[in-house]
């Protein structure tokens, strides 16, 4: 009996669920970030926000970094040994991350954790190709839409309970997270069994394919396989633009304040969490993987615009639900992208993804940044403060076009008389 045969039945459902648990602890993470690790540097800069948000730049970006140049690595490194110790050692890298967080005595230690996390951060990369080695391509789409559950579940709950546990001390959060990403790893490193078997790895490490550069010859020796990476690769850069300017854009367009913000996140998240636990297997049914990806990014290309022209804030909550249809777009892509390599390049795809959402997570922040600040300095002429979100939405607008045409079917050659 093979290993991938002994992924049957109750084992191949537990091991699902540990990559849904891993998938939510990593989400979660980033969720109790978002008002907790600001307080932190800002508390470690001695209360200087100008310094405290240089920092958070460079955290942010340093992360970026780390994930374009480590993802190909691990990715290939999974293809060659498993997905299991790599996707433990990328467990471990944050919980090592949150540890450094809860304990750094200063911003240098803290600056470390970055590095650690950002070199390991390969679990959701990893996670997805594991999906993809236990799952038939038909069932794919749902799978993988409950890796976007696990997105609406963390970024709902995961901001309140890292505000939460901050009203207590402003270190237990990351204690928390480290708990719960430890656990994690314990639990895989004594329970999860590996789902590639020998016989589908590949047999040697081509170490130039594990290069940025080199993943992306991967993407670009299937038909239509770069058009989707690059439909993803707007689709991430479009998905930056809340978490840069979500806070500073509601505050000043519409008075919002945070309790405000709160609820709005979560309308976000809860919408987002039905379309994926609900709507994405009979949805992908009915119109199909390419259908799915369409209509996402169409709907966050419409929810963006909403969110981007509104006048008001209750016609930017009516976007919500529109906007929600993007959970579509993940289960849609990764449903086409993995039918088009063979189980021993999963990881190499996954590994040229996070090459390419290190890129986002690079070049966004400063787009819709410094994009916003311009506009408020031009308001008296542009009057447009939604300038980054209408970015945002002409990102994905192309990133559908290109989907359009890297999925187009392919046409029938003509019949000889």
């Amino acid at each position: 009996m093979t290993e991938q045969d002994s992924l049957q039945g109750g084992r191949r459902r537990a091991a699902v669920g540990f990559i849904f648990i891993t998938a939510l602890i990593d989400i979660m993470a980033l969720g109790i970030m978002i008002p907790v690790l600001p307080t932190l540097v800002k508390q470690m800069a001695g209360g200087d926000t100008a310094a405290a948000a240089e920092w958070n730049v460079l955290f942010s970006t340093t992360f970026g970094v780390m994930q374009f140049f480590c993802s190909p690595i691990l990715g290939l490194l999974s293809d060659r040994f498993g997905r299991r110790p790599v996707l433990l050692t990328s467990i471990f890298g944050l919980g090592l991350d949150f540890l450094f967080m809860a304990f750094a005595p200063n911003l240098r230690w803290l600056f470390a954790g970055r590095v650690i996390n950002g070199a390991t951060a390969a679990s959701l990369g990893t996670a997805n190709a594991y999906i993809a080695d236990v799952t038939a391509p038909e069932n794919r789409a749902r799978a993988f839409g409950l890796m976007g559950a696990a997105f609406g579940i963390g970024f709902t709950f995961g901001p309140a309970l890292g505000g939460l546990l901050a009203g207590i001390d402003i270190r237990l959060p990351f204690l928390v997270c480290a708990a719960l990403a430890l656990s994690n790893w314990l639990y895989g490193f004594f329970i999860l069994p590996e789902s590639l078997p020998p016989e589908r790895r590949t047999r040697t490490l081509e170490w130039k394919r594990a290069n940025p550069l080199g993943s992306l010859k991967l993407l670009r020796s299937k038909p239509g396989l770069l058009g989707l990476a690059g439909a993803g690769f707007l689709f991430q850069m479009g998905h930056v633009v809340m978490p840069v300017i979500f806070v500073l854009y509601t505050a000043h367009r519409y008075g919002w304040s945070p309790a405000t913000m709160g609820l709005a996140m979560m309308a976000t998240g809860l919408s987002n969490i039905i379309v994926q636990a609900v709507l994405i297997g009979p949805v992908v049914k009915r119109i199909g993987e390419r259908g799915a990806l369409l209509l996402g990014l169409a709907s966050g290309s419409l929810g963006f615009a909403v969110f981007g022209l509104a006048p008001e804030g209750w016609i930017y909550l009516m976007g919500v639900p529109l906007f929600a249809l993007t959970g579509f777009v993940q289960p849609g892509l990764q449903g086409l992208m993995t039918r088009k390599v063979s189980p021993h390049e999963q990881g190499q795809l996954q590994g040229a993804n996070g090459a390419m959402g290190g890129v986002a997570g690079i070049l966004a922040p400063s787009i819709f940044g410094l994009s916003f600040a311009w506009a408020l300095r031009h308001d008296a002429i542009l009057h447009q403060p939604g300038l980054p979100v209408l970015l945002a939405s002409g990102f994905l607008a192309l990133g559908l076009l290109i989907a359009l045409r890297a999925t187009a079917p392919a046409a029938s050659p003509p019949r000889s008389a």
